[in-house]
C-alpha cells in the first residue's frame, strides 16, 4: 500500500505518525543500534552542492548531542583527496569510499546546470559509481539521495518503477529515466529515501534520524538548529 504523509510543522508535531514509519536502516541490515553506531556515510565529490552535503552533515552531527548513536563519514569515490564544490570551497577528505561499510548511504547533487563540468554529470557516467551504488543496494545499504544526486541512483537503475523525488527541475528528467515520481519533499520508499532540492537534505536527514532513533532526537536537533521540518514525507507502508 502506498500512502502520502504529514504535512510537518515540527518533528514534535510528527511524532504521532511518524515513528515506526518505516524500518530503520540499523533494522534493515538487521544490526541493532544498540550493537554499534548506526554508520552514515556522505558521497562528495568534485562539483558537489554545498548545502547539499553540510545541511544532512550538520544534522546528523547534532544527532550524536541529541541523543542518537550515529557515526558520520564524508567520502569520495576513488580514494581521499581533495573535493572542490560547486562554489569553489574545497574540502579534504579522509575517507574512500567503501559503500558495503554503511547502513545509510547519502548522495547529494550539484552541477547540474554544467554537462561538461564537475558535478552530478560526470557521476552519473562514472562505470565505477554506478557499479558501487548498485553494489551498496545489494548488500542492503539504505541509499538516501537528494536533489540531483537521486539522478545518480537513477543512472545506475535503482529507481526505475519505485517513487522518488528530486530537485523541480529535473523531475521531468528523473521521469523519464523510470522513476515513479511523486510530490513530495520527501519520499520514503524504507531502502530508498530521496528529497527534493538543495536545502530539503535537512528535511531528508531529520527524517531519517526521526526513523531511526525517534521524533523527540529529530525534535532536539530543530531546537538546537532552529530549523523545522518541511513539507510532505510520503511513505510507502
Amino acid at each position: 500500500m502506498r500512502r502520502r504523509y504529514l504535512l510537518q510543522a515540527s518533528a514534535a508535531g510528527v511524532a504521532a505518525t511518524a515513528v515506526g514509519a518505516s524500518a530503520s536502516p540499523a533494522a534493515a541490515r538487521g544490526v541493532s543500534a544498540k550493537h554499534r553506531p548506526t554508520r552514515v556515510h556522505i558521497l562528495v565529490y568534485d562539483g558537489v552542492e554545498e548545502q547539499d552535503f553540510m545541511g544532512p552533515r550538520d544534522v546528523f552531527g547534532h544527532a550524536v548531542h541529541a541523543g542518537g548513536a550515529v557515526e558520520t563519514s564524508l567520502v569520495r569515490p576513488g580514494g581521499p583527496g581533495e573535493v572542490t564544490c560547486a562554489f569553489g570551497t574545497k574540502v579534504v577528505v579522509d575517507k574512500g569510499w567503501e559503500p558495503t561499510e554503511a547502513d545509510v548511504l547519502v548522495i547529494p547533487g550539484g552541477g547540474w546546470g554544467k554537462p561538461d563540468g564537475p558535478g552530478i554529470h560526470a557521476l552519473r557516467k562514472s562505470p565505477s559509481v554506478l557499479r558501487d551504488l548498485r553494489r551498496a543496494q545489494q548488500s542492503g545499504v539504505v541509499l538516501a539521495g537528494l536533489c540531483t544526486g537521486v539522478l545518480a541512483l537513477s543512472a545506475a537503475g535503482l529507481v526505475k518503477g519505485r517513487p522518488c523525488t528530486t530537485h523541480h527541475l529535473t523531475r521531468d528528467v528523473l521521469e523519464q529515466e523510470g522513476g515513479e515520481v511523486v510530490s513530495a519533499r520527501v519520499v520514503d520508499d524504507k531502502d530508498l529515501v530521496t528529497a527534493g532540492g538543495v536545502t530539503s537534505g535537512l528535511d531528508l536527514a531529520l527524517w531519517i534520524v526521526t526513523r531511526e532513533f525517534g521524533s523527540s532526537v529529530a525534535a532536539k536537533i530543530e531546537t538546537v538548529m532552529e530549523y523545522e521540518q518541511r513539507g510532505v514525507v510520503w511513505r510507502r507502508d
